[in-house]
């Protein structure tokens, strides 16, 4: 079904591809994204791994009167942040993939 050289040849090409999917997921982690809830009053850095770098919290948005709001500012902008990530890391790797869903991939 293949020659040899066909046969190296993607060998080459799938090497390479994998290569620039690393490359492509280390940049990730550069990259971030923000999630803010309450018009501002909480705001979530995270990067292309997910991870949260920053959470600020503008002080009239602590009530101790009402730590339930804050803590559902937070979560907002938590799940913000995060829903973003996934885009960017979507965008990203879906150059990859040609738009197909590999679960596991990245």
């Amino acid at each position: 079904m293949f020659g040899g050289g066909n046969m190296q040849n993607m060998m080459k090409q799938m090497k390479k591809m994998q290569q620039q999917m690393q490359k492509a997921q280390e940049d990730l982690k550069e990259q971030t994204v923000e999630g803010t809830s309450g018009g501002g009053m909480v705001t979530v850095m995270a990067n292309g791994h997910k991870e949260i770098l920053s959470i600020k919290i503008k002080p009239e948005a602590v009530d101790p009167d009402d730590v339930e709001m804050l803590e559902d500012l937070v979560l907002a902008a938590v799940t913000e942040a995060m829903n973003k990530a996934d885009e960017m890391v979507s965008k990203s790797m879906g150059k990859f993939t040609g738009g197909m869903n590999l679960p596991g991939l990245f």
